[in-house]
């Protein structure tokens, strides 16, 4: 059986205006049966409160449906928000899509 991994690439501003459309996209994933689900923030340039609830969300929906949910390519404000909230603790951060790919996807 093969492992089901997609990546999600928000990009600009996470805020209230887009976690709309970011929990849709999540649903949708989820309800597609995805496996593993990849939050690469390579694009984004800041993420609010209301980001952050949508991720949160976005972690309850995949573990929910027994999938994992990791998180790559914060940036700084992106690490200290996670590291305020300690949010670095809940979810699992990776550098790079690289480091993603070969601590995950190698093993599975």
């Amino acid at each position: 059986m093969t492992t089901v991994v997609k990546v999600v690439q928000p990009s600009g501003i996470l805020d209230g205006t887009k976690a709309a459309q970011f929990r849709q996209e999540i649903s949708d994933l989820v309800e597609s049966n995805v496996d593993i689900v990849l939050i690469d923030f390579k694009e984004v340039t800041f993420m609010d409160s209301s980001g952050l609830g949508a991720l949160v969300l976005a972690l309850k929906t995949v573990r929910a449906a027994g999938g994992k949910l990791f998180v790559c390519s914060v940036n700084e404000q992106i690490k200290m928000l996670f590291e305020l909230t300690s949010m670095d603790r809940v979810f699992e951060i990776f550098p790079t899509r690289e480091d993603f790919e070969s601590a995950v996807v190698s093993t599975t």
